[in-house]
């Protein structure tokens, strides 16, 4: 599951910063996304979009970065985001499995 979710978020790097600058640098789980991919703030953004579109509400990027402070919002690594990731969609699929609330439920 996590060699999808990083091939997914590479593929979404590769959208938003262009295949060029990734191409010189393979993205793995350690690759960092200040010192190697040297993402701007509205890189995030798009990124945070391009993954709610593909996982949904649940994988909430700027509500993961919220719960950091500066020092490890700058160290992050994708394996980081790749992790969150396949927490977020086991307990939605756990939920969805044992029948649980969804998201049309009031």
């Amino acid at each position: 599951m996590a060699t999808d979710i990083l091939a997914e978020i590479t593929g979404m790097l590769v959208e938003i910063v262009g295949d060029e600058y990734l191409l010189a640098e393979e993205v793995t789980m350690k690759t960092t996304f200040n010192e190697d991919l040297a993402l701007e703030s509205v890189e995030f953004v798009a990124l945070a979009e391009l993954l709610h579109h593909r996982y949904g509400a649940d994988v909430d990027l700027m509500g993961f970065l919220a719960e950091k402070d500066m020092d490890a919002i700058l160290a992050m690594s994708v394996g980081e985001l790749v992790s969150h990731i396949g927490r977020i969609t086991r307990t939605s699929l756990a939920r969805a499995a044992a029948g649980g609330p969804s998201a049309s439920a009031g």
